[in-house]
């Protein structure tokens, strides 16, 4: 089918190779023949006037303005998906979709595990895919690479729906042995210690302090930078470092890690866990089924 010149069934193989970034797995995922696919790409190139991707070993590297039309092409499957095709009753027993949801560890410890055991009871073949924090949130969600997205509220945008999970607030924390961290610790010594920080996947994306640092226009010295919230235990022990990290983790990790837990001297120290999923999802009755699932485990952790 064509619209304005365009055949349709193209974008589809334009997702495809997005997605794959290879030419068989591309054609093998939407039941092509590999000639096929690659009389698509011909087609792709000649119709935008464009490589759109060109070959890095095996690999199909996208052009800057293939991927300019990832974003658009995506929301327009997914809307055709979600509002004509998908119509059928979401029965959660008998589905086997899959979530792609973005979050930190320390949500995954404290929160999400919980969302984990209570699925695989009302629906055990519903499945999981945890992304941590890395591209800016919001791509995410207009790419259609996550269905959800768990983070500080501050650093959402506001182009998508969104609602509050739980209060949280920051505590800092060292190794019991660490004589300067007295249990209410100054300001300027805080900003004086050797401090451990979280920074997120490839962009390093740091974690909610570094932000209300930023506002105060404060900046710490770093002296190890770890990957996950999990790290930080076994870096702080045996030394005068500290870190400043959520009070509910702090709790779960000191179940089993030694860690003296004191007061964090910043004014602002709260914030509030948010979930926010694509705006084309708002009538979708598997989000609507996974969201309301995701506040009721929330109100628990109050």
């Amino acid at each position: 089918m064509r619209f304005k010149g365009l055949d349709l069934n193209l974008l589809v193989a334009l997702d495809a190779l997005m997605t794959q970034r290879n030419l068989t797995l591309a054609a093998r995922n939407i039941n092509l023949s590999q000639p096929a696919m690659s009389a698509a790409v011909s087609r792709l190139r000649d119709y935008f006037r464009d490589d759109l991707f060109v070959m890095r070993g095996r690999e199909f590297v996208p052009t800057p303005r293939a991927i300019e039309l990832a974003g658009p092409v995506r929301e327009a499957l997914s809307h055709i998906q979600l509002s004509i095709i998908s119509r059928d009753v979401f029965q959660p027993a008998k589905s086997n979709r899959r979530f792609r949801v973005c979050l930190s560890d320390f949500v995954t410890l404290v929160y999400f595990q919980k969302v984990i055991r209570r699925v695989a009871q009302e629906a055990p073949s519903v499945s999981f895919e945890l992304i941590f924090p890395d591209d800016e949130p919001g791509d995410l969600l207009r790419r259609g690479d996550a269905d959800f997205l768990i983070l500080p509220d501050l650093l959402l945008p506001d182009t998508h729906p969104k609602a509050p999970l739980f209060e949280e607030k920051l505590v800092c924390v060292g190794c019991p042995t660490n004589g300067q961290l007295s249990r209410r610790i100054a300001l300027d010594r805080y900003m004086s210690m050797g401090h451990v920080t979280v920074r997120f996947g490839r962009a390093r994306r740091p974690s909610i302090e570094e932000f209300f640092l930023l506002d105060l226009g404060l900046k710490r010295r770093e002296e190890v930078v770890v990957p996950t919230f999990d790290l930080i235990p076994s870096v702080l022990r045996h030394t005068h470092r500290i870190a400043t990290i959520p009070l509910r983790l702090a709790t779960y990790l000191a179940e089993t890690h030694p860690l003296r837990v004191v007061e964090v001297p910043l004014p602002l120290s709260t914030f509030t866990e948010t979930i926010q999923w694509p705006a084309l999802h708002n009538g979708d009755p598997a989000s609507i089924w996974m969201r309301e699932l995701l506040l009721e485990e929330a109100q628990g952790l109050a």
